[in-house]
């Protein structure tokens, strides 16, 4: 506004004044003959035979051959390196800049060319001869020799502090040169022409670091020209009401010098717009539209992220299905980070509600897309798609069908925490944001509350969604968004206590659970402060203000449940679910509040509640809540603790008294003990066993009586299956408390516990050859922990006195234990149809592979290569050494190095060392034996390369031409000329590790290998894709038949010559897991989940005369590429002068041109984007800047731009051009 301010008032000036610091520093002189030009009195662009002459002194200001800048003693740097030490306030170095180009901008210009060069990391400089003579496609040629092919960074790439904020100081640098040329310079047809002119030769160029960085100058440069654009239509809607205001005035009153002076402004603010539009016409058609599907992801992501800058910032001129349908494409893309970008340029756009209605063609069409991606593989995009259909939601209710809001709902369940949130405050903003007239005027808490119904509300959603056991994941979706409702424990005790209202519907049994759970859900959240098991990677540090929030909140907890909490009892005593939710409340308890509250009649009541609870119950989880319960309250901290003390040993000297007396009986000889006696027996011993696990009971002597048990259990055979298995966990805890005690230096001997110990390790032993398998399945569990636990590693951290307690199973121990897991875990499905207890051996062995891998990942590999490796010798034994390859045994082999292989994932970075390891393994194994039949032959093992190939795709490129190197040691220069049916898994191995080409992700050059195998789809796509025919009697362009033709040769002679094997290219999986078959856009459905597969030629083994045949084919290949390419820079620089000529007769860029110059580095044409986009190059609107505010109205705006059969027929896009044009 201030800018803007200042140049009205400066053009309302008769006296000639200089500008302030905030403009382009531009002459006096030189603003007024601006101020009087007609419509033919810019001042034209030089022709390339004057550049350099007159333009005042050099040397100056950022003078220098390169750019040399001179400021706080900086001398002999360049504007790269000043923009890259970030040391010089960028407005500074941007106005010593319009200083030197002010007085010669030839330097000055030569210095901002040399600029983007070093910013692409380019050794090489643009010398003044090369910028006078030279083309910019020569000169880009010339730069590209230059370049440094053997790294593959580049200041956009490269780590480091510097390098970190290289980024945002180059874009910053470039916002910061426009708006301070904004009022002259941009408009000279010089400056922005040449800059223009290069970044688009830039973003063309096969080196990636050209292509990326140029992009990223380009898009910001766009950037930088609509914020100009937009300031210049709020100009002219300011000039045109002064206009209005002055004209409207009776005729004495008004100016009419006024008036002229508004029109001349008006009229030079609209040439000024006219070129913006010319400008970024430019941008759009020469750089953004060939990149947004650039084969490089960064680069993509940059033109996405930008474009959703411009339709927010200048929604009149942007914010049309013309520009939202590249976004709407775009979401398909097979890269997270572009699918990332999509989503966050749509929720700055949906975000404002002013917009929605100019959103809702584009919704309409990709709604469907959007609610897709709440599934995506990536989880940062789920978490922003799940975002955006929230702002959809609140934006209009209808958009979003019942079927919609349902797949997000679900994913408050989600182990990722991030994505539950974001599905938490959907949920929220569906079903709890909306408040009707009548719940204005509700009490605030209780029962007939608002916060009473939304707790309802919440409680059906649970209930509904069917997963019960996952209270605690809904309740800390739902914390950030509907934390206050979660905490309104009075209105939640009110539904459970309180009878409900006439008319009002009361809780069923099943929904006063489901209360009770999300009540106990909530208090854990809030005294725990972190999130359930599954959603966190650990416990956090809280702040200050958290942790004040943390003890209020338990505070309040305690004083509510203090007194609510018996009654709760009460009432629910008999229903054992409800019971053992509500008995882990005083785990979470402040116990001084009992005593600073005076609310110990209330605990009174509650060890009365706990003890009726333990006298009816006889359910294992009921008792340990109790157990629990008691163990919470028993702290000797507080003072209510001798209360509690003795509530506890008065129940527990009953309960031991009472097991003794009817074990008495029990065990009587000649007596059969009735079904009665042996109820009385286990649910008393149940109850003991229960409270022996979080309270020591060493002090009633109770080892005694159960090894008594279960050695009568073991001579008569008929002991019921529970009590046992009791019986054995309850001395099982015994043995337990003796050894803390031992370990705390008690007075307790060693040499008791010892005893005890390998007595019960017997008897359970004898336990594992009983009938009943539930008890040999106790008795297993009991003996591992037994082993884990008395094993060597007992003696650590100085606990040398326990080393006699090390037990070490004998033979027979051991033969048992393997017995039971052979008959019991690794057992066919068919045998196991009855038992539901069974683990399924294929789950163990894989968790068994994932915690080996975690622990050690070179060691697991190993592991696998030498199981490998002794399948293979056992094979050997069994066929001998002339085996056939074909066989079963073989198969199944290299079949388990496959799904081995796919064990290893997909991130080759983190197991690269193991790969390496188990391929250094393996050709050790093949080339360890020599050949049996003598020299000259295979070596014995050499069959085990064809195995080992299996792991070949697991490489890194550069890891390949390791591994091959090392292969070679072992090879002789005999064998590298073997070609007989027996040296082929040599062959085969050898041709794994040097297939691939180069990956432009990995390479700074993205070389032509790229460029043929694009070629190659092409060829290989049928004829049905959709792409517009040319009529009879119409046939390419001179320029696009010569292209074709060389484009044509070279694939031939790659057809004819090239020998190598190539790797079969794996299929692209589809960018969202679950994907709803029926929700699939139009153009998939011929497409599917995998892309058609391709064509290849298998090649036989190349002799040597080939492989010479093979080097001069690539010779003669490089050759024509080179001549291709000298074409293409002809070409190019026709387009330059095109571009240039498009600028100042204000019309798109390269209209003339039917088929791009240099062949876009885009994806490859497998993926669904450029099958997607196929004829859309260059049939886009024209940016045209509106008139009015109220774009819309034109009704030929309305077609569906999103109808897939437009997007593939050229002839529909050319239509819907012209009816817009």
């Amino acid at each position: 506004c201030i800018v803007t301010i200042t140049y009205f008032c400066f053009l309302n000036r008769e006296t000639d004044t200089q500008l302030s610091s905030d403009t382009d520093l531009e002459d006096p002189d030189v603003k007024n003959a601006k101020l009087g030009k007609g419509k033919g009195g810019r001042k034209g662009k030089k022709a390339p035979g004057e550049k350099g002459k007159g333009g005042g002194a050099k040397g100056t200001g950022l003078g220098g051959v390169n750019g040399h800048h001179q400021e706080n003693g900086m001398e002999s740097m360049t504007l790269f390196e000043v923009v890259k030490m970030g040391k010089s306030a960028t407005q500074s170095i941007v106005d010593d800049w319009i200083e030197s180009y002010k007085s010669d901008r030839d330097i000055a210009l030569l210095d901002l060319i040399n600029f983007f060069i070093q910013c692409s990391g380019c050794k090489g400089a643009v010398s003044a001869e090369m910028f006078r003579h030279m083309q910019n496609s020569e000169i880009i040629r010339k730069m590209t020799e230059e370049f440094d092919e053997d790294s593959g960074d580049y200041p956009l790439t490269m780590a480091g502090p510097l390098w970190k904020k290289f980024k945002s100081s180059f874009c910053e640098f470039i916002g910061v040169l426009v708006r301070q040329c904004q009022y002259s310079i941009i408009y000279d047809e010089y400056m922005m022409d040449t800059v223009i002119s290069l970044l688009t030769g830039l973003s063309d160029s096969q080196v990636r670091a050209f292509r990326h960085t140029s992009t990223l100058a380009a898009m910001k440069l766009m950037t930088a020209l609509v914020n100009v654009a937009l300031n210049l239509s709020i100009n002219m809607d300011n000039t045109q009401r002064q206009y209005e205001a002055e004209r409207n005035k009776v005729m004495a009153k008004r100016a009419n010098d006024r008036l002229e002076l508004l029109l001349q402004k008006r009229k030079e603010l609209q040439e000024n717009q006219d070129e913006i539009e010319n400008m970024m016409n430019a941008i759009f058609k020469g750089v953004f539209v060939h990149r947004y599907r650039d084969a490089i992801a960064e680069v993509r992501a940059i033109c996405i992220e930008e474009i959703g800058v411009w339709m927010k910032m200048y929604s009149d001129a942007f914010l049309n299905d013309s520009y939202l349908k590249y976004v709407g494409w775009t979401m398909h893309d097979k890269q997270g980070e572009v699918r990332l970008r999509c989503l966050t340029a749509l929720q700055g756009l949906y975000y404002n509600r002013e917009l929605n209605t100019r959103l809702e063609l584009f919704t309409s069409r990709f709604k469907d897309r959007i609610v897709s991606m709440a599934l995506d593989k990536e989880y940062d995009v789920a978490v922003q798609a799940i975002k955006l259909l929230t702002l959809v939601l609140i934006s209009s209710d209808e958009v979003l069908t019942a079927e919609d809001c349902e797949s997000v709902y679900h994913l408050v369940y989600s182990a990722h925490r991030p994505v539950a949130v974001a599905a938490g405050e959907f949920l929220y903003k569906k079903l709890f944001s909306h408040r009707g007239p009548e719940e204005e005027g509700m009490p605030r808490r209780g029962r007939q509350s608002l916060n009473g119904n939304l707790i309802k509300t919440t409680v059906f959603f649970f209930l509904e969604s069917e997963l019960h056991e996952h209270g605690a994941y809904l309740v800390d979706s739902l914390w950030e968004c509907a934390g206050e409702l979660l905490k309104d424990w009075e209105s939640m005790i009110s539904l459970l206590l309180d009878e409900p209202m006439p008319g009002e519907e009361a809780l069923t049994d099943h929904q006063e659970t489901a209360l009770i759970e999300i009540m106990l859900c909530a208090i854990r959240q809030a005294c725990e402060c972190h999130p359930p098991v599954g959603r966190g990677t650990g416990k956090r540090v809280l702040t200050a203000k958290e942790k004040k929030t943390q003890l209020d909140d338990r505070t309040r907890i305690t004083e509510i449940f203090a007194v609510a909490l018996p009654l709760l009892l009460a009432k629910y005593s008999v229903d054992a679910e409800k019971v053992t939710n509500l008995l882990q409340l005083p785990q979470f308890f402040d116990l001084e509040i009992y005593t600073t509250g005076r609310l110990e009649k209330h605990l009174e009541s509650l060890l009365r509640q706990i003890r009726e609870v333990v006298e009816k119950h006889t359910e294992t989880d009921v008792l340990e809540a109790c157990s629990m319960t008691y163990h919470a309250l028993c702290n000797e901290e507080f003072t209510i603790f001798n209360r509690v003390d003795i509530a506890r040993s008065q129940l527990l000297d009953e309960l031991v008294d009472k097991f003794n007396r009817l074990l008495e009986d029990f065990l009587l000889e000649g007596e059969e003990p009735d079904e009665d006696d042996a109820y009385q027996v286990l649910s008393t011993l149940k109850r003991i066993t229960a409270f022996h696990n979080a309270h020591d009971l060493s002090k009633w002597d109770l080892f005694t009586s159960n090894y008594k048990l279960l050695n009568t259990g073991l001579q008569n055979g008929d002991m019921p299956e529970q009590i046992v298995i009791h019986a054995m966990q309850c001395t099982h805890y015994i043995i337990l408390w003796h050894l803390a005690k031992v370990s705390e230096g008690s007075s307790t001997k060693v040499h008791t516990l010892l005893k005890q110990m390998r007595a019960f390790c017997l008897m359970c032993q004898r336990y594992l050859t009983s009938v009943n398998t539930t008890v040999k399945e106790q008795a297993f569990t009991i003996l591992c922990d037994a082993l884990m636990i008395f094993s060597h590693q007992i003696v650590s951290s100085g606990r040398e006195q326990l080393e006699a307690l090390i037990y070490t199973p004998d033979s027979p121990l051991q033969a048992e234990l393997l017995n039971f897991i052979l008959d019991h875990v690794f057992i066919d499905q068919d045998d196991d149809n009855n038992s539901t207890g069974q683990t399924q051996p294929n789950d163990i062995i894989k968790e068994t592979m994932s915690k080996t891998r975690q622990i050690d990942k070179i060691q697991c590999a190993k592991t696998l290569i030498l199981s490998l490796q002794q399948l293979f010798n056992e094979m050997l034994s069994d066929l001998g050494c002339n085996f056939d390859r074909s066989s079963s045994s073989f198969c199944g082999i290299k079949e388990l190095a496959r799904r081995f292989s796919l064990t290893f994932g997909l991130d080759q970075l983190k197991t690269r060392e193991a790969i390496a390891m188990l391929h250094k393994d393996g050709i050790e194994f093949a080339f360890k034996e020599p050949s049996p039949q003598g020299e000259g032959n295979p070596p014995l093992n050499l069959v085990f390369l064809d195995i080992l190939s299996e792991f070949s795709s697991k490489l890194l490129r550069q890891d390949k031409k390791t591994v091959h190197l090392y292969l070679e040691r072992f090879m002789t220069f005999q064998m590298a000329l073997q070609r007989e049916d027996c040296w082929l898994p040599l062959i085969s191995y050898r041709n794994s590790l040097q297939a691939g080409g180069d990956d432009d992700t990995m390479s700074v050059i993205s070389g032509y290998s790229s460029r043929s195998s694009s070629i190659r789809t092409k060829k290989a796509k049928p004829a049905s894709t959709g792409k517009r025919k040319l009529p009879e009697g119409e046939g390419p362009t001179p320029t696009e038949e010569s292209s074709s033709c060389s484009t044509d040769a070279v694939w031939m002679n790659q057809e004819q010559n090239v020998q190598t094997p190539v790797m079969m290219p794996s299929p692209h999986l589809t960018s969202t897991v679950l994907r709803d078959p029926k929700k699939m856009r139009p153009e998939e459905s011929y497409m599917g989940v995998y892309l058609p597969p391709q064509q290849h030629h298998h090649q036989t083994p190349m002799d040597y005369n080939t492989q010479v045949t093979w080097m001069l084919a690539q010779r003669q290949q490089a050759e024509a590429r080179q001549q291709q390419q000298e074409r293409a820079s002809m070409q190019y620089a026709k387009m330059r002068s095109h571009m240039q000529n498009a600028i100042r007769r204000g019309s798109g860029l390269m209209e003339d041109d039917e088929e791009p110059i240099v062949e876009d580095v885009m994806m490859s044409s497998e993926d669904r984007l450029e099958d997607l986009n196929e004829g859309m190059d260059f049939d886009t609107m024209d940016i045209d800047l509106p008139p009015s505010k109220n774009r819309r109205e034109r009704s030929e705006l309305k077609p569906d731009y999103f109808d897939p059969s437009s997007i593939m027929d050229d002839s529909v896009g050319i239509g819907l051009l012209l009816r817009v044009q």
